[in-house]
């Protein structure tokens, strides 16, 4: 009996998706296989047919006849080397027991049907059998066996698929895509596609597959395969639309969504939207912002967009190293470092992620390394502006940078500023080699006692590298050399605090407090108007100078004079002598140099040289200047009797010279 003619026709469901358009849901092949088996051994003839293959047991095939009944088969016996005809019964069995449909398209309510598969599963179908080694009389080889029970040493060649099994291999994936079972999925539809490689649905199915195990490149592939195959299919285009948003593709899924008809719903085109509108802020910020932080949260905004588990594009992360080179901080710049280093393991002659790197070497002030990177970057690309831009600029600046420190060691600290001064216009943006430029004119200035200027350039190389120790130090040094040791100490105390390991600042730091507790005390050169490195002619010249204008004979209405006048004798005294200098410079506490000073007018001899004095002031000096005579001679016109040399006991010391 014919299953065929006496089974009860079912009406035909219309198919809900591309995946149920080729056949209905059946049972997995070894089902069938045993259910036919059974009736088989049942003894029912009536399934014969004239011209099918003889029955096979599990070891081999007879030879097959025109009339050949069909008999029982072999549990054991794989589905795909059943003979055709059992195969095509198989599937009409079991899309009368099992009419349910199934769609694994996950579209909503918008989606567009799926266009008609190429394939039917109709009567007209069957018309023309396959052949697989038992339906033809001129073969006598048995059926090949299941790829298990194959001969290592003598492969059998497999038969081609026919369109029924490729619709029971979509069958079997979409059982295994439903369970989320997706590797099986994917195995099983790419069986599919590999019967009928012609097939957009089959593709699409794959497609979706992949999509769900996070293989978005490959989803690519089979979407755009069967956008060729089918170009006007909705369902096709929306999910070719949504692998490029999840890709990190924007554009592209937008121009894809523009080409369904019927437009798609904004809820659908709102992640490509949203993605392109992030990136789009990133790149005017790292093009006209002052920062790198607000293109770091547009990028983190758009990787939130990104399909699960999906790779971030590369241009994004090539962004995103160069937010943080604009951000230029020490932990910046090692984020860049790690991002160049992560796209090299993936591709060493990326010439952009080379760049990038030797960017970041550069603006750590590693100049040597980042050259090696932009030649290399050259090397891949001969072409590619940006390494030969970096290169030049790094040579430039070198050469600008050692031409200044030759002039700096050499003594001529003008030209090193104006060397230093003009590499800083090479690349305003390089926070790290700015900073050392800074601080070397710094030491320049300080050398020329420019401590304003200086303080100022080591306060510049601080705001651009907050971490730049050296630059405070030389800061506190113009500091104390400007006379403001206190502001000097307290810059190198919060220092210490920061770096409590440098025993360098400690000995600075000990420097410094030194030199507040002599600045408390008499400034001998200041009282002199001398600079701390004069010579013994030039501290000669200047208290014969300070002397005259400062006699208590010729400022008699001034009170202040005659204290003046005392602490020019002091200085002179201390500075003339090369031991009591030493010890004064040195911040010894140093014996009052009036001691020897008699009482009563300072008797006792204060040791400054007469000769000076007798030069200095003579027998016509008097009230009206060296010229105008009237000058009193030593003896007179001081209390306490006659007066000794030097200035009147007991005034105290110290003033400023104006």
């Amino acid at each position: 009996m014919n299953i065929f003619s006496k089974s009860p026709k079912k009406p035909k469901k219309t198919p809900t998706s591309d995946e149920e358009s080729h056949s209905p849901r059946s049972r997995s092949p070894l089902k069938k296989s045993s259910s036919s088996s059974s009736k088989s051994g049942r003894g029912k003839e009536e399934n014969h047919r004239p011209g099918q293959g003889s029955a096979r047991n599990s070891r081999s095939f007879p030879k097959a006849g025109p009339e050949s009944p069909r008999h029982p088969f072999d549990l054991n016996t794989h589905p795909l080397n059943l003979p055709p005809d059992q195969i095509r019964r198989l599937s009409a069995l079991s899309s009368m027991s099992d009419p349910d449909r199934m769609d694994i398209d996950s579209e909503g309510p918008n989606g567009a049907p799926a266009s008609p598969s190429p394939q039917t599963n109709m009567p007209g179908s069957f018309d023309s059998p396959k052949m697989n080694g038992t339906n033809g009389s001129q073969s006598n080889e048995g059926p090949v066996p299941p790829p298990h029970k194959s001969s290592p040493t003598s492969p059998a060649t497999v038969p081609a698929s026919t369109p029924e099994e490729a619709e029971a291999f979509k069958t079997a994936g979409n059982k295994f895509y439903k369970a989320k079972e997706y590797k099986k999925a994917i195995e099983e539809y790419t069986k599919a596609v590999e019967a009928q490689p012609s097939s957009a649905t089959y593709l699409s199915n794959r497609a979706a597959a992949y999509i769900s195990n996070g293989q978005y490149n490959d989803a690519l592939n089979d979407c755009s395969r069967a956008d060729e195959l089918d170009p006007q299919n909705p369902k096709i285009l929306l999910r070719l639309a949504r692998v490029y948003t999840s890709l990190g593709r924007p554009q592209d899924a937008l121009s894809t969504y523009a080409r369904i008809q019927p437009a798609p719903s904004a809820k659908d085109i709102a992640p490509a939207k949203s993605m392109l509108g992030h990136i789009e802020v990133a790149e005017d910020a790292l093009k006209n912002g002052t920062t790198g932080s607000m293109a770091l949260h547009a990028l983190d905004q758009a990787e939130k967009l990104l399909g699960l588990g999906a790779p971030k594009p590369r241009k994004w992360q090539l962004m995103r190293g160069e937010a943080y080179l604009k951000m230029g901080n020490i932990n910046a710049l090692g984020d860049a470092q790690n991002i160049a280093m992560s796209l090299l393991r993936n591709n060493s002659q990326d010439p952009e992620a080379l760049v990038l790197r030797g960017r970041a070497l550069y603006a750590q002030g590693e100049n040597d390394k980042a050259m090696q990177h932009f030649r290399q970057a050259l090397n891949c690309d001969p072409d590619y502006r940006d390494a030969v831009k970096y290169l030049r600029m790094v040579q430039k600046l070198d050469k600008m940078k050692a031409d200044g420190n030759a002039d700096y060691k050499a003594g001529r600290w003008q030209a090193a500023i104006d060397k230093y001064s003009e590499a800083l216009e090479v690349d305003p943006l390089n926070k790290g080699t700015n900073s050392k430029l800074l601080q070397n004119r710094a030491l320049c200035r300080v050398q020329l006692k420019d401590y304003n200027g200086a303080i100022s350039d080591c306060e510049r190389a601080i705001s651009l590298d907050p971490t730049y120790t050296k630059a405070k130090k030389t800061k506190a040094t113009a500091l104390g050399q400007s006379g403001d040791w206190e502001s000097a100490v307290r810059e190198l105390k919060d220092l210490q605090e920061q770096d409590p390991q440098d025993g360098s600042i400690a000995k600075e730091l000990r420097k410094a407090e030194l030199e507040l507790k002599k600045s408390k005390r008499k400034d001998y050169y200041k009282i002199l108007g001398v600079e701390k490195d004069a010579d013994e002619n030039q501290i000669k010249k200047a208290y014969r100078k300070a002397a005259i204008i400062h006699h208590p004979d010729k400022n008699p209405d001034d009170e202040q004079a005659a204290e003046r006048f005392k602490d020019i004798g002091e200085a002179y005294e201390t500075l003339s002598d090369p031991e009591k200098r030493a010890r004064y410079d040195s911040g010894e506490d140093l014996v009052d140099p009036m001691e020897g000073f008699g009482g009563g007018g300072m008797g006792g001899g204060m040791s400054i040289d007469p000769e000076i004095l007798m030069q200095m002031f003579g027998a016509q000096m008097g009230g009206g200047g060296r010229s105008g005579g009237g000058f009193h001679q030593f003896g007179g016109g001081m209390p306490g009797g006659g007066r000794q040399r030097g200035a009147p006991q007991g005034f105290p010391g110290g003033f400023a010279f104006q």
